[in-house]
């Protein structure tokens, strides 16, 4: 079997799982979980939407052949929830040890038994099997077209982000690197491991102006091996003091057009290193072909401050498990007096289930739908005829290094909590603002609603024009 399988799970999944499997009694206990399918170019992310535990002893005892086992009813019941949802069914049970799990021999054959006629009920949909001990998990996941795969990786996305694997052995393959004298004092910090994780990371950053050219520096300075730039924009002379690495002859082009922020965004990224993979999309972050492009990142920063944008981006981060942080700050000058009433910078963290920009309100409707509109239908309702925001480099330079820094300490899996999602940076007053971000208990992005869009991954339509 190939290793090709990707398992994502929200913090509070995971624990509710671990209790279920670990209560301290150290007997073996069955769960099943439900999970959505994303495809990505290295094989298959399963995202876990739910945790269905199995009672006992009635829907979890003793088999026929002497092993715990999940009775008949019970395994019917998830796997044609499973089906009716567009989601992949995982059968789960725990072993004891530490660091290492594996499927028995017992399991195995059990799986070969029961796991042809799950593919037929689940009617299209992918199936499979995961054991957990403590440290480690592993899969069987048995496709439609007769193939089986094995776990890559399993992550849990909270303060932290937690890796777990089969092995040692996988462990160290996921964790080796080569020592670099470039990154020699990093290392000292994070560890060969936690070097090799941003080497293989793939980033996506949305909006490549003020805040975003400066995330793009630091992330390639980090030594992120795969960036995905998103900005349909060129660079112009009331933005170019705070685009970093903007040149004067990129505002003096023969061909009467500036350059465009991702060409600058990508020359930056390669000063810094060379040998880094950059995507670079000139295009509306809210087209579907654009917002694609960042579904099977494992990192995600907005920076562009269009509604459109954040819809697109939380959307992403629910529906796909790409944890991510919109970022901006914010100048607002009293009209009255001229003098400045707000002077602040803001970051906020989005994860899966949590920290919705929806929920908390930070999505405009009126903005969205004037955005939405084309450009004759603004000018015959005289929309878009705001007068641009006061912005300073530095104050953008305080959201992204704070930004980078929540990046760096969750990736690396170094914080331990987090004390809140959301801060401010309130410059006037030199004081920060700590949010605990609400959550809408039906919400249609982020809760476990059966109309929400958490976890569903490929099976749901993204909020994107073509």
């Amino acid at each position: 079997m190939i290793r090709n399988v990707q398992l994502i799970f929200p913090e509070g999944l995971h624990r509710r799982l671990l209790e279920h499997l670990f209560p301290g009694d150290r007997n073996e206990h069955g769960c099943v979980l439900a999970a959505g399918l994303a495809s990505t170019s290295f094989g298959s992310r399963l995202l876990v939407r739910e945790v269905w535990p199995a009672r006992e002893p009635l829907d979890y005892r003793l088999g026929n052949e002497g092993y715990m086992g999940l009775q008949a009813s019970f395994i019917h019941r998830c796997i044609t929830r499973c089906r009716d949802e567009r989601l992949v069914y995982l059968a789960v049970h725990n072993h004891g040890g530490s660091g290492y799990v594996a499927f028995s021999a017992v399991d195995m054959k059990s799986h070969e038994r029961g796991y042809g006629a799950l593919l037929d009920i689940a009617e299209g949909m992918p199936v499979g099997a995961l054991v957990v001990a403590d440290g480690a998990m592993e899969i069987d996941l048995w496709h439609p077209n007769g193939t089986r795969a094995a776990l890559r990786e399993a992550r849990v996305l909270g303060s932290s982000i937690e890796r777990y694997y089969p092995s040692k052995d996988v462990r160290a393959a996921a964790e080796a690197g080569s020592p670099s004298e470039e990154y020699a004092r990093q290392t000292l910090f994070l560890g060969t491991a936690g070097q090799t994780f941003f080497k293989n990371a793939k980033v996506g950053v949305i909006g490549l102006g003020g805040i975003g050219s400066l995330l793009c520096e630091y992330l390639s300075r980090l030594g992120v091996g795969h960036l995905v730039l998103i900005d349909p924009d060129r660079v112009e002379p009331s933005n170019f003091s705070r685009v970093v690495g903007a040149r004067v002859a990129d505002l003096d082009r023969a061909s009467g057009e500036s350059t465009l922020k991702v060409d600058i965004a990508e020359r930056l990224a390669h000063e810094a290193q060379p040998h880094a993979t950059v995507e670079k999309i000139a295009d509306d972050f809210s087209r579907i072909s654009s917002a694609r492009r960042v579904i099977d990142c494992d990192f995600a920063f907005l920076a562009a401050d269009t509604m459109r944008a954040r819809l697109v981006f939380n959307a992403i981060v629910h529906q796909y498990y790409v944890p991510g942080i919109q970022l901006g700050s914010k100048v607002v000058i009293d009209p009255a007096t001229g003098s400045i009433s707000l002077a602040y910078s803001v970051v906020r963290d989005v994860r899966p289930g949590e920290g919705c920009l929806l929920c908390n309100q930070l999505i405009d409707p009126g903005r969205l739908a004037e955005e939405w509109k084309t450009n004759a239908e603004r000018e015959d309702q005289q929309y878009g005829l705001h007068s641009p925001n006061p912005s300073v480099i530095t104050l953008n330079a305080v959201a992204a290094a704070h930004a980078a820094n929540d990046f760096l300490f969750a990736f690396a899996g170094i914080r331990k909590e987090q004390k809140a999602l959301y801060r401010r940076f309130n410059h006037l007053n030199q004081s920060t603002h700590f949010e605990h971000p609400r959550r809408d208990v039906a919400c249609s992005e982020c809760s476990n609603a059966s109309e929400s869009r958490l976890g569903y991954g490929d099976n749901r339509q993204l909020p994107c024009v073509t």
